[in-house]
């Protein structure tokens, strides 16, 4: 429904904490913009943008978010999707079509109550949007710990970047404080960053590289991204990255020291 109602006063004042919204290589200031203004309308009002084709600031994207203007005014520029999601503890990726990959695919009204209840456990949750002609890569999608999808008309399934930031949010206020919390004690510790996550894949990765264990090379960008994808879905706690890339470097360290003693007794 268009409103007529242009007053500015205290949009954001009062609201209830929500997700973060990225959007990935958004390509159209005028999209950004109104995403800014769907976001606002259901009371989501963090902003992140990844490496827009356009550039940042977009005249265009103050013009169309038509009162969002704060929204747009604090966006937070990042120039890749690891850096954006860095601080974020769960992240949902939005997407139109099937992905070759091992995922959880929630729809937008379960994947808001998944939102929701990652917020009341603690964490900091956010949603990727990708690119408005062909969406997120692969390697995005990879990041994330699950995948959103809509049910669209199979023949005609094409969503405006705004449109697709809208239902989700519309999704999002329905919620309310309806969700029952998150039941998972911490036991002292807390959901893993995926900044945190993203230097385990790292140490994993270098190791594997040093094994050739992601050998053939043709096969290694699949191979990487089924390995994150499964410790993806492991909803790692901070503690629990501590343990396993103490786990690597445990197993490193003895094929090292097999390896040199190896070498000295064929001496």
């Amino acid at each position: 429904m268009a409103g007529t109602d242009r007053s500015k006063a205290n949009a954001t004042a009062g609201l209830p904490p929500a997700p973060a919204i990225i959007l990935v290589r958004p390509q159209l200031g005028a999209n950004i913009g109104a995403s800014a203004r769907a976001m606002l309308n259901f009371g989501i009002t963090e902003l992140r943008l990844v490496a827009p084709r356009d550039g940042w600031p977009n005249e265009h994207a103050l013009k169309a978010a038509s009162g969002a203007v704060e929204l747009i005014e604090k966006a937070q520029l990042f120039d890749t999707v690891a850096d954006a999601i860095a601080d974020l503890d769960y992240v949902l990726a939005t997407t139109a079509r099937p992905r070759d990959m091992t995922k959880q695919v929630f729809t937008p009204e379960e994947g808001a109550g998944r939102l929701k209840r990652a917020m009341q456990a603690g964490g900091r949750p956010g949603v990727m949007f990708g690119a408005e002609r062909a969406g997120l890569h692969n390697d995005d999608v990879a990041l994330a710990d699950a995948v959103i999808t809509a049910a669209l008309n199979p023949g005609f399934s094409s969503l405006n970047l705004g449109q697709a930031v809208l239902l989700l949010a519309y999704e999002w206020s329905q919620l309310t404080d309806k969700t029952p919390a998150e039941e998972m004690p911490m036991n002292g510790t807390r959901p893993a960053t995926k900044k945190e996550l993203q230097g385990f894949f790292e140490h994993l990765e270098v190791e594997l590289d040093d094994t050739g264990f992601l050998l053939p090379l043709d096969k290694r960008p699949a191979m990487v991204r089924n390995l994150r994808n499964m410790f993806q879905r492991a909803a790692l706690t901070e503690q629990e990255i501590r343990t396993l890339r103490g786990i690597v470097s445990a197993l490193t360290k003895h094929a090292q020291r097999r390896a040199i003693e190896k070498m000295k007794g064929e001496k």
